[in-house]
């Protein structure tokens, strides 16, 4: 799919910052000249671009922000179409999820549980996006109290949602239970009583954040605060991007459009040991949209240290490829050992244990 005009190709680390920018044209006016410059130069490659923004789960992002912007018809015309077909695709896939949200949540509400939608529905439902086809999710995630929590499960499940991996002896979770379907549905749901994973559940869970969560159209979301914090904390701590020292554009993204509703850099003071990774994944965002006001951090020798690799991992594939092996296997030492304590002290986890033994 690359333009017949693009005389070089692109590294990984311009192709990202290039869909970075692509994805502030409508609220940030160097980027659009700078992008608007660059796709002039005929010297993007289209392939890269399409790869990278589709790993990063932005591809229908792009695509509405080059069109608002008046810069979509000097792409390819075959790229034009593909990216019509998927956004289109994405719209409507995103208004049976949010028609599927409201069925669940007056469904728990009239259970008299609250649930708080978090993520990708929770932005859909305060029309975060310029259109609601930017944003790809997969799943409806909700939290609820602890009190609430077991007595959500069973609403969910009594009102013909079952697990979407029915044979599978699921470990118990600490974070969430186990994803839940429904036939003629399109999304699998996610019922939270915690927000992050054990470690670092004490700074950031529901019993902090309940007392700021929005009402929204009759529907609770987080506070923006709350919503760019759990952006950030998604990529960095559930899903290790602290340790890898990477970025995700689809949560990048998302923070970027929360620092125009709240101050990022005053939403992460409260915080203690989370403030690192929270800090961190700014300042790469910062970097990536190319130096946006809204994504000023709190600098440091620790930060400038994790901008070094940040950096580095972008452009020397080897370095990057020989250090995640590494860091892999050290985060997979610290999960067996820490398995190995649950399953010592927690009946529960023997419990699982013992049947996942027996079924092998």
């Amino acid at each position: 799919m690359k333009s017949s005009h693009t005389s070089s190709s692109m590294d990984y680390r311009e192709t990202l910052f290039f869909v970075a920018k692509c994805l502030t044209l409508n609220s940030e006016k160097l980027n659009l000249e700078i992008v608007r410059n660059e796709i002039a130069s005929e010297n993007i490659d289209w392939d890269a671009v399409v790869k990278l923004s589709t790993n990063h789960f932005v591809f229908s992002a792009l695509y509405c922000n080059l069109k608002k912007s008046n810069l979509i018809h000097f792409l390819p015309k075959d790229l034009i179409g593909f990216m019509q077909d998927v956004t289109k695709l994405n719209r409507d896939r995103n208004l049976e999820i949010l028609e599927q949200v409201r069925e669940l949540n007056e469904l728990l509400l009239q259970n008299n549980i609250t649930p708080v939608f978090l993520k990708g529905v929770g932005y859909l439902l305060q029309d975060t996006y310029s259109d609601i086809a930017e944003r790809m999710i997969a799943d409806i995630d909700f939290i609820v109290s602890k009190k609430d929590y077991a007595k959500a499960i069973l609403v969910i499940k009594n009102s013909g949602y079952s697990k979407v991996h029915q044979n599978k002896i699921h470990s118990p979770s600490f974070k969430h239970y186990p994803r839940l379907q429904k036939k003629g549905c399109i999304a699998a749901v996610e019922i939270h009583k915690e927000l992050l994973i054990e470690k670092f559940s004490d700074e950031f869970n529901y019993d902090i954040i309940h007392h700021n969560i929005l009402n929204i159209n009759g529907f609770k979301v987080l506070s923006y605060a709350d919503q760019l914090t759990l952006s950030i904390l998604g990529n960095q701590i559930n899903d290790d991007g602290f340790y890898f020292k990477n970025l995700t554009l689809k949560s990048a993204y998302d923070v970027y459009l929360m620092s125009k509703k709240t101050n990022a850099k005053n939403a992460l003071q409260k915080f203690d040991k989370l403030k690192y990774p929270l800090n961190s994944f700014l300042a790469s965002c910062y970097q990536a949209f190319n130096n946006i006001n809204s994504l000023t951090y709190e600098s440091s020798k620790n930060i400038d240290k994790y901008l070094k690799y940040f950096n580095l991992y972008l452009v020397d594939h080897k370095k990057r490829k020989k250090d995640f092996k590494r860091i892999e296997m050290k985060l997979s030492l610290i999960r067996k050992k820490d398995l190995m304590m649950k399953m010592i002290f927690d009946k529960e986890y023997r419990i699982w244990f013992l049947q996942n033994l027996k079924n092998k």
